[in-house]
């Protein structure tokens, strides 16, 4: 398989959606591999848009680079400052599964779909009842002791007095994501690279594969069928048969549902 750049979509949209179905029809191994635009239909931004979180202009962050706010480096040096933007940006606890999240769990339960790799940190596929699911970037609603390691549950940040919460044995109390500087979790990690290696259809689906190493993964597939379905271009290895939508994920599986029989 050889690099293809900039993999252009071809036919109408219903002539791909049928397409896809076809594809979902003959593959009983899928793994979805997504990134913010699946949860953007939530209400949730994503990062590098026009309307994205590293464009949102906020007086108490603009002096900050977005990506140092996400980091290792201002979790330790200027905690205040991480957990302010934390509480402020990152709270997505009242946030629901769109139908990109509802449609995926249907896939799972008619046992097509064996996993979801997603960048996401909001924890909407497992509320929308995905059970398969490698958080390869760690998920905002856990916490735990950065010296002690015990864990706390997930108002536990959002809801402290505490400007930098604190554990009983005086600990700083941290979410259980993925910052810049950091490295993935290795059991999400192996999880995801077994997944995709043994995927016979990858769907990539609301990420413009930028993030690495997470953006990396997608070279362990060897399946038959690619599928990418996101607003903007993007580069990526072709398989042997490469269907790519340039649309909002959620819209086509909404029209797929449909032409299913699946309710969302």
């Amino acid at each position: 398989m050889g690099y293809m750049q900039q993999i252009r979509k071809g036919g109408n949209m219903s002539e791909q959606i049928q397409k896809l179905k076809e594809m979902i029809d003959a593959c009983d191994n899928i793994v979805f591999f997504g990134g913010a635009g699946v949860s953007t239909e939530s209400g949730i931004p994503d990062f590098r848009s026009k309307d994205g979180l590293y464009n949102q202009h906020d007086v108490r962050f603009d002096q900050y680079q977005p990506e140092y706010l996400l980091s290792h480096s201002c979790l330790v040096y200027e905690p205040q400052v991480y957990y302010e933007f934390h509480r402020q940006k990152m709270d997505t606890r009242n946030i629901e599964p769109n139908d990109a999240h509802k449609y995926l769990a249907a896939l799972e339960k008619l046992g097509k779909l064996k996993g979801i790799v997603t960048q996401n940190i909001d924890g909407l596929h497992q509320k929308a009842g995905s059970v398969a699911v490698y958080e390869i970037h760690g998920s905002a609603l856990r916490n735990y002791c950065m010296s002690c390691g015990k864990e706390y549950p997930e108002d536990y940040i959002f809801e402290s007095k505490e400007p930098i919460p604190r554990c009983s044995c005086g600990g700083i109390i941290r979410p259980d994501i993925t910052l810049y500087e950091e490295g993935l979790p290795d059991d999400q990690v192996d999880g995801a690279i077994k997944a995709i290696s043994a995927a016979e259809m990858l769907i990539i689906g609301g990420t413009s594969l930028t993030v690495y190493p997470a953006a990396s993964f997608i070279n362990y597939f060897r399946g038959k069928y690619l599928v990418i379905i996101n607003e903007s271009e993007i580069s990526v290895r072709a398989a042997e048969n490469t269907l790519v939508i340039k649309e909002k994920i959620g819209k086509v599986f909404r029209e797929l549902a449909g032409l299913q029989g699946i309710s969302l």
